[in-house]
């Protein structure tokens, strides 16, 4: 089996719950993307005799494993942070998606002005805490980089990035469904 040389660092970075993007702004990532796009089958093979599952995205790859009862419950309460989050981001701009450009001043500027996004902003609270919008944006847009689904394009202009792995958020959220029965039982 022939696998390439950076499958140590691609195990590094997958095995902390982070994304290899197609349409990263570092150097480092593009390449560790071609060389699992290129050695996938292998790779797959490779990480799945250690307890991993090397999972394919649009432009994007990540780490998957069989869980716990306590994982999967764990894994809910993030679900639920990031549909609140990407409701939020979708929000400011219809467009937030791969590729999509912004910056924190922005995203301020547009909650002085949008009434709805200042309530998406009031429900995010327990992630950001309270304090003015400057830190709350600020906490949130760290949320979205820790995680590996926005960097940092421009340190001079504080410009981000949403990297291709956001994707995985929206077809999460694609995914869910509501069959009709339980849809009235929801409360409004």
């Amino acid at each position: 089996m022939t696998i390439p040389k950076y499958t140590r660092e691609i195990f590094e970075l997958l095995g902390k719950g982070q994304f290899i993007c197609s349409n990263s702004t570092e150097d480092n990532i593009r390449k560790l993307y071609n060389a699992v796009d290129e050695y996938f089958d292998e790779l797959y093979d490779y990480f799945l005799a250690i307890g991993f599952v090397l999972e394919k995205g649009d432009e994007f790859f990540y780490f998957s494993r069989t869980e716990t009862k306590a994982e999967l419950e764990r894994k809910v309460e993030q679900a639920f942070k990031w549909i609140d989050l990407v409701d939020f981001c979708k929000t400011f701009d219809n467009s937030f998606s791969s590729g999509f450009r912004f910056t924190a001043s922005q995203v301020e500027v547009q909650l002085r002005m949008d009434v709805s996004l200042k309530d998406k902003l009031e429900t995010l609270k327990r992630y950001t805490s309270e304090g003015p919008y400057q830190e709350r944006v600020k906490k949130l847009i760290e949320l979205l980089c820790k995680d590996g689904y926005v960097e940092l394009e421009n340190d001079i202009q504080q410009q981000y990035k949403v990297l291709s792995s956001f994707k995985y958020l929206e077809q999460l959220i694609l995914s869910i469904h509501i069959s009709e029965e339980v849809q009235n039982e929801i409360p409004q």
